[in-house]
């Protein structure tokens, strides 16, 4: 008997439901919004995201998956009867009035339809409808990328009506400026940003065609620094350092320090390509763009300091070789002197006298370019060019402390400054 109770309520209930529908549509114009020439209809949003991300740098853009909810007044659609809210799938949407909410700032939007279109729609007594739709909506983000990668953005999300004006519509946000966007943690795990924060308002469009009443919601991103501490500066770091080792190694050694020059350089270069190739082709220098440039004047800095070594070993060889063969003549001259008298005894002829002096400084010995700058030698034949160079001796004390001093300069100014006032400016 409790059973068969059971059973005739539920089947009272349905008719009754079907009843209510019927009595709702009946006359209903959806192509009237409520309280049409009579008074502004109010629509009260709020968002729940389900997923944000990822952020895109190269396109300036920025998706998100979310469940957003509108609610608003028809008292077309009041009715009575033992349900105080009817609980509708979507092909209810079609036949009633709805918002044409739209979002401004939009690149593309995506209605999800698997299985069925994701949508909820409730009635209540009073003519209250509420109205969940899931969304994929990617946005444009205006980034200014001065700071990458110790950068900030805001980025925004408008929406509002399309047709209506705010005489006709306007947006409120149903659960306040607090509440009325929710993201939990697990919903906001990004890869190079950090979610820090976001903040809600509302605003009214002046365009040609009146005032619109739009709502907006700023995202506050920080960027990560960490990939690219990993990817870009630690290894910039050490070719600085690499490039400044070559101050040790002796001047005698050419080719090694020439590769270790020319090779720092090259690998700055590929460096430097790689980290551009994950952004815009923007016209102006980014924070990274500064730090590779300076890095680049150092390692390029120790190759032309080896090259003024070398050039300056090569003077001092030079008049070293100008005063040896300068030495070797005067005591050439001095032998024959000194070996005249028995010369002139053996043969009296003058003729004689002028050939063996010209013999004597013929065999005079011949001061050649040292090897070790001609074929790179590690170990020159002559000690007394051997040693460091005063040049190197400076370089080894002055590159260090310059490029300590310039990264102290350089993180501090980064690391303190306020991009995320910045990036609201901009917006």
């Amino acid at each position: 008997m409790c059973l068969g109770d059971v059973l005739g309520n539920v089947k009272i209930s349905s008719e009754n439901i079907t009843r209510i529908l019927d009595r709702l549509l009946e006359g209903y114009d959806n192509r009237l919004r409520p309280g049409s020439g009579v008074s502004v209809t109010e629509v009260k949003t709020d968002i729940f995201v389900t997923s944000f991300g990822p952020v895109s740098d190269v396109e300036m853009e920025f998706t998100m998956d979310m469940f957003f909810r509108q609610m608003w007044v028809d008292e077309r659609l009041a009715f009575e009867g033992p349900i105080e809210i009817l609980r509708l799938n979507n092909r209810m949407v079609d036949k009633i009035w709805t918002p044409d909410t739209f979002f401004r700032n939009a690149r593309k939007s995506l209605a999800h339809n698997t299985t069925t279109p994701n949508k909820m729609f409730r009635i209540m007594q009073n003519g209250t409808v509420f109205y969940t739709m899931r969304l994929t909506v990617s946005a444009e983000c205006p980034m200014k990328l001065m700071d990458f990668p110790m950068d900030g953005h805001i980025c925004p999300l408008r929406f509002g009506s399309y047709a209506y004006t705010n005489r006709e519509i306007v947006y409120t946000w149903r659960k306040g400026l607090v509440e009325s966007v929710d993201i939990p943690p697990e919903s906001s795990n990004l890869l190079q940003y950090d979610l820090i924060g976001k903040t809600l308002s509302s605003e009214t469009l002046k365009i040609s065609t009146g005032h619109y009443s739009v709502q907006l919601v700023h995202f506050v991103l920080q960027r990560k620094l960490g990939y690219h501490l990993i990817q870009t500066y630690i290894p910039l770091i050490m070719v600085v350092v690499l490039s400044q080792v070559a101050f040790w190694i002796n001047k005698e050694s050419v080719p090694a320090r020439t590769v270790a020059g020319v090779t720092t350089v090259l690998t700055m270069t590929t460096l430097s390509i790689s980290a551009r190739s994950s952004l815009p082709k923007v016209a102006y220098a980014t924070a990274m763009d500064w730090f590779i440039a300076v890095c680049f004047a150092f390692v390029a800095s120790a190759l032309v300091e080896f090259a003024a070594v070398n050039y300056f070993a090569t003077l001092e060889a030079n008049r070293m070789r100008r005063r040896l063969s300068r030495g070797s003549v005067l005591e050439s001259i001095a032998e024959g002197s000194d070996d005249e008298d028995e010369s002139t005894v053996s043969d009296p002829s003058v003729g004689g006298r002028v050939r063996k002096r010209m013999s004597s400084i013929s065999e005079a010995p011949k001061t050649r370019l040292p090897i070790f700058l001609q074929q790179g030698s590690a170990t020159p034949p002559n000690v007394a060019l051997a040693g460091p160079s005063p040049i190197d001796q400076y370089a080894r004390m002055l590159f260090p402390l310059a490029f300590a001093v310039f990264n102290i300069i350089y993180w501090y100014i980064y690391l303190s400054k306020d991009t995320i006032e910045k990036a609201r400016e901009i917006d």
